[in-house]
């Protein structure tokens, strides 16, 4: 087991190439933390959120994951803001949700709402062309088929890059590479959250980006005396650092994308690239998830 503790970037963390040509640095940043409480309205403290987002290409992020529905509309409009025209980096948006309220999320999956949100993104992030744009939930009122039609269809009219899918099983994303080729996934994913086991395995044989959102929850393993808060201590790391690490090396295709609106935070998260856990720490904090988790 090692750290470094020498200007650490998310270099670090090792490359994957979404989609076969964009290629990324494994660590990424999750933007939906750049806004107001409930994921709703703007940050409480706008000039720290634009600081954090101004940090993320200092310290070798260059994958930036958003979607219409952060504020709504806010994290876009501010990473336009601040990191426009995006030298070097890879920002993916998502849509399909619609926001009525702090924490509530509706999906629309309607064909001509699909088209708004890709080409309302494109205006706000100041783009001719999405590079990674993800259905952010499959509408269960709307037949799927069209939806991966109109994404189909939006992706040959020049608008999308590549597509990803977020929420979904093995058997919607089969139904899905009918339609498009699916570049990512994007599940809810963690130490201790393994539901998407088998949708992670699938992406790696395919290999597909697997994109974990909360990837820094540890439940009650970041309580003192679990083998996580063990390691933590071993390694001078915090446990989300520890596991943080623990999902970068869980999968050459993994994707995390830890979000906050803190420039502290963020150098922390980044410095989670540099942890090198062993064979044996690895398989021991698998263990321990896979129990909490059950």
């Amino acid at each position: 087991m090692t750290i470094s503790t020498t200007h650490p970037t998310a270099a670090e963390s090792g490359t994957f190439a979404v989609g076969g040509d964009l290629v990324v640095n494994r660590l990424g940043f999750g933007a939906m933390r750049v806004t107001g409480p409930g994921i709703w309205g703007a940050p409480a403290d706008p000039s720290r959120a634009r600081a954090t987002l101004a940090l993320v290409p200092e310290l070798g992020v260059n994958y930036i994951d958003t979607a219409d529905s952060y504020g709504p509309f806010v994290s876009e409009d501010l990473t336009r803001e601040v990191l426009h025209p995006y030298p070097g980096l890879v920002i993916a948006t998502k849509g399909g949700l619609t926001r009525h309220g702090p924490n509530k999320w509706l999906p629309v999956g309607r064909p001509e709402y699909l088209r708004q949100c890709v080409l309302m993104s494109m205006r706000r992030l100041g783009v001719d062309r999405i590079d990674l744009w993800q259905l952010h939930r499959i509408d269960a009122r709307v037949p799927r088929d069209e939806q991966f039609s109109a994404i189909a269809e939006m992706q040959k009219d020049g608008l999308i890059r590549h597509v990803g899918l977020s929420e979904v099983n093995v058997e919607e994303i089969e139904a899905a590479q009918r339609y498009f080729t699916v570049a990512t996934v994007q599940n809810q994913y963690n130490l201790v959250d393994r539901k998407s086991e088998a949708v992670l395995d699938y992406c790696e044989r395919q290999n597909i980006g697997f994109i974990p959102w909360f990837p820094l929850a540890a439940g009650k393993l970041s309580e003192p005396g679990s083998v996580l808060s063990a390691a933590a201590k071993r390694l001078n790391a915090t446990p989300s650092q520890v596991a943080l690490a623990w999902t970068l090396k869980r999968s050459k295709v993994m994707l995390p994308i830890p979000g906050t609106s803190s420039p502290e935070h963020l150098r922390e998260n980044v410095a989670a690239a540099t942890i090198e856990l062993s064979d044996e720490e690895f398989d021991a904090l698998d263990g321990a998830g896979k129990l909490v988790g059950e």
